[in-house]
């Protein structure tokens, strides 16, 4: 198993843990927690694959539902722990946000595909999944709301894109750019940065 598997899965964990942690407070049974961790954790992926013309990774491979119902398994014996920290679901969230970005880069990359649309598919490997897991929950997409989130996603692909062209190895490039679209979340969250909100007619 190389390095970027390892991200894939590590993503994969944290994504469902957020998508299960959300489906606790909801109040989901497990098989619903299931779903909705499951759609968190393939569903920017997925979408990606779907437009670079392959196959979904997840229709190769069997594990991508292991490694989501060992987060439901994890969440059903760890819940009350989980439930009683309310930054539980932001600081998964944010880790498979950054690893899910590496995940589309290196994949649009290996596809033949230019680097722009590498940074594009990293955005949407790393955003789609969180925005199915919130309409599935009836709460509006953390995407369209003031938080510096899919942003955050554009700055790790430009910051993997520097790391590439300064030559640095694979795994330290990887790791720059998931822990920039880390870092810029939580630095977001904690000091209130936001994007100015569109304001319409009724607002002027």
């Amino acid at each position: 198993m190389n390095f970027i598997n390892l991200i894939d899965y590590a993503g994969t964990f944290a994504f469902a843990i957020s998508g299960i942690r959300l489906a606790s407070a909801k109040k989901f049974d497990w098989f619903g927690a299931y779903v909705v961790g499951l759609v968190t954790a393939i569903g920017g992926g997925t979408t990606r694959d779907l437009l670079l013309n392959v196959t979904p990774f997840w229709m190769l491979q069997s594990s991508y539902l292991i490694v989501t119902g060992l987060a439901l398994l994890s969440v059903i014996l760890f819940g009350k722990y989980l439930i009683r920290l309310n930054n539980t679901f932001f600081i998964f969230d944010a880790i498979g946000l950054g690893l899910f970005v590496v995940v589309g880069i290196e994949r649009s990359l290996d596809a033949g595909f230019p680097f722009w649309v590498a940074i594009v598919m990293g955005m949407i490997t790393g955003s789609v999944g969180g925005i199915t897991r919130d309409m599935l929950i009836n709460e509006l997409p953390l995407i369209f709301r003031k938080d510096i989130y899919a942003l955050a996603c554009v700055i790790g692909g430009l910051v993997f894109w520097g790391c590439s062209r300064m030559d640095m190895s694979p795994t330290f490039t990887q790791l720059f750019s998931a822990l920039s679209v880390i870092i810029t979340r939580v630095l977001a969250v904690k000091y209130h940065i936001s994007l100015p909100v569109l304001k319409g007619h009724d607002d002027q």
